[in-house]
């Protein structure tokens, strides 16, 4: 089975065009560091950071439709409810299933689970 990059979706409502062409058939690609770091950057996440998530969508979202370019506008004219499937479907693929991973102790080979997040409840690093 091959790594997926790109996950085609249907969006509920779907967007309409300014010609009042509807949109819903669409895909996601991945997410890469720079998507997520890169938006910070941007005067409208400095002033309101909800906006993060209209970039963060324009840069994975990468068609919808017949939708020639999508950018910050086609995010911004969605429905509320294709705006939450989105955000999910984003959250769907670029988050890992599992942290966990079975390790065995070099020195008693005793198997056990341990958490391979990088962030803890209690705020350290690995």
């Amino acid at each position: 089975m091959a790594f997926k990059t790109e996950f085609e979706f249907e969006l509920p409502r779907g967007y309409v065009d300014e010609e009042g062409t509807l949109h819903k058939r669409g895909v996601m690609r991945l997410a890469t560091a720079a998507d997520e770091i890169l938006p910070m950057r941007d005067q409208r996440v400095q002033q309101n950071p909800s906006y993060l998530t209209i970039i963060l969508l324009a840069r994975v979202v990468t068609r919808l439709g017949d939708v020639r370019a999508i950018d910050t506008r086609v995010i911004e004219k969605l429905f509320t409810a294709d705006l939450a499937f989105l955000q999910n479907l984003y959250r769907q693929i670029n988050e890992l299933d599992s942290t966990m991973a079975k390790v065995t102790c070099p020195k008693c080979e005793h198997e056990h689970e341990v958490d391979m997040a990088f962030l803890t409840a209690t705020g350290t690093g690995f």
